[in-house]
């Protein structure tokens, strides 16, 4: 049985890529085909085919036809055949046990690559014997290939007569996100909340008993905090995150982040510090799903704080992501999006064009996520939103004196503004979430 119909017994829509407007794009600049070679961790190819792959690389070409809505030619490792059969092949089809038709038209078969043959060399013997079907010679229109291909792959191609042109079809497609795409983010999503819930309540159960850095109980960052009889270092509330996702059936990835004091506005590697009464504490979760998709959920807190600047900064921050929020639709610029986060800082007193040093606007607002924790589109460029577009938005305020501010949520944009996928409680002061 296909994936896609196992996902269908279990309430979920299948994860199926339509291939028709790299099709499209194609046809559009008269072309011979699309070629994309990469190995399980090339994001490209891992959504164009819904297959993972190896450490071996593979070859996808995608091509316009006379006499159908396209082809696409899936070339793997003879190992590999029987799993790309079943989520290249099988699972691209409707009806039960995906034996209909391919739901985009799009016909779909598999080539093997010998361990004597490079992908890219076999990907340019498809090209050739695609432009023999369709009666016209190899190599007299170029190739349209992502701007990452690898260089040995494009050498291949060269090699067989075909001049390669880039093509951006790929990340136009991914940027707008299927209702099955959406329901992967929005799972992953809950499971980064719930790593947020632990790190909040490990934080609201924790005790200003330790001492501070000159030994005295205070020191200039203040006391340390215990938990369960011990330090609470960033590390050990970053494995208590990481412990949730898990437990969630997702993987933290390496991104499950926890800086403390001023270390994320030094732009400092994270390290393992005591977390200490007083500072901010940031915790950024974005894990990765089964079906590779990420999630993005970012807050700050602070335990024992004196309610000085880093109240401040929350309360600026906090009305910056809601501005930021309140201007996304369909048809709004990203760079639209980002201004009114940054006008909203401002007005409470955090200038972005600050000296280095100085209290600041930090990070940018945001950017798509998907298949990538980073993709199209960032809301700092000058591309518009669409329905389906999935984006981290948020904002962020630091100061190497006093530690940093940031919230983020993840949201898709939709006909009548956008959705957080799913909703985290704001409150500078932690409380336990159970």
């Amino acid at each position: 049985m296909s994936r896609g119909r196992d996902d269908e017994s279990h309430g979920r829509p299948p994860l199926r890529t339509d291939l028709t407007p790299i099709v499209d794009a194609v046809a559009a600049a008269d072309a011979d085909a699309f070629v994309a070679v990469g190995d399980r961790f090339d994001d490209d190819l891992r959504y164009l085919t819904r297959f993972a792959g190896s450490d071996r690389a593979a070859a996808l070409v995608i091509a316009a036809t006379d006499d159908a809505a396209g082809r696409a030619v899936l070339c793997v490792a003879p190992s590999l055949r029987a799993r790309a059969e079943r989520k290249f092949v099988s699972g691209a089809r409707d009806g039960n046990d995906g034996d209909g038709e391919f739901h985009d038209g799009v016909a779909r078969e598999l080539r093997t690559v010998q361990a004597s043959e490079h992908a890219g060399e076999r990907a340019a013997a498809v090209v050739g014997d695609h432009a023999d079907r369709e009666g016209g010679e190899g190599g007299d229109r170029p190739i349209l290939v992502p701007a990452s291909i690898p260089h040995d792959a494009a050498v291949y191609l060269e090699r067989a007569g075909n001049a390669l042109a880039s093509t951006d079809a790929v990340a136009t497609a991914r940027s707008r996100k299927t209702d099955a795409e959406i329901d992967r983010l929005r799972r992953v999503q809950r499971a980064a909340a719930a790593g947020m819930a632990r790190a909040e309540t490990v934080l609201a159960e924790s005790e200003v008993t330790g001492e501070g850095p000159d030994g005295g109980a205070g020191g200039e960052r203040g006391p340390a905090l215990t938990w369960e009889s011990g330090p609470l270092t960033t590390e050990r509330l970053r494995r208590e995150v990481n412990a949730v996702l898990g437990a969630h059936g997702v993987t933290d990835a390496e991104n499950s982040v926890v800086t403390a004091g001023s270390a994320l506005a030094d732009r400092r590697l994270p390290g393992d510090e005591a977390i200490r009464a007083g500072e901010t504490v940031v915790v950024s979760v974005s894990p990765r799903g089964p079906d590779g998709y990420y999630g993005d959920l970012t807050r700050t807190f602070v335990v024992d704080g004196d309610g000085g600047w880093e109240r401040r900064a929350y309360v600026a921050v906090e009305s910056a992501r809601e501005a930021a929020i309140a201007e996304i639709e369909p048809d709004v610029p990203g760079k639209t999006v980002r201004g009114e986060a940054t006008a909203e800082l401002a007005a409470y007193g955090f200038d972005p064009n600050a000296d280095a040093g100085g209290p600041a606007f930090g990070r940018g607002t945001g950017r798509g996520v998907g298949v990538s924790r980073r993709e199209s589109p960032a809301l700092s460029g000058a591309g518009t939103l669409r329905s389906g577009t999935v984006v981290t938005v948020g904002a962020e305020v630091s100061d190497p004196g006093a530690g940093a501010v940031r919230l983020t949520d993840l949201v898709v944009v939709t006909d009548e503004g956008c959705e957080v996928l799913a909703t985290y409680p704001f409150g500078i002061v932690p409380e336990s979430r159970g």
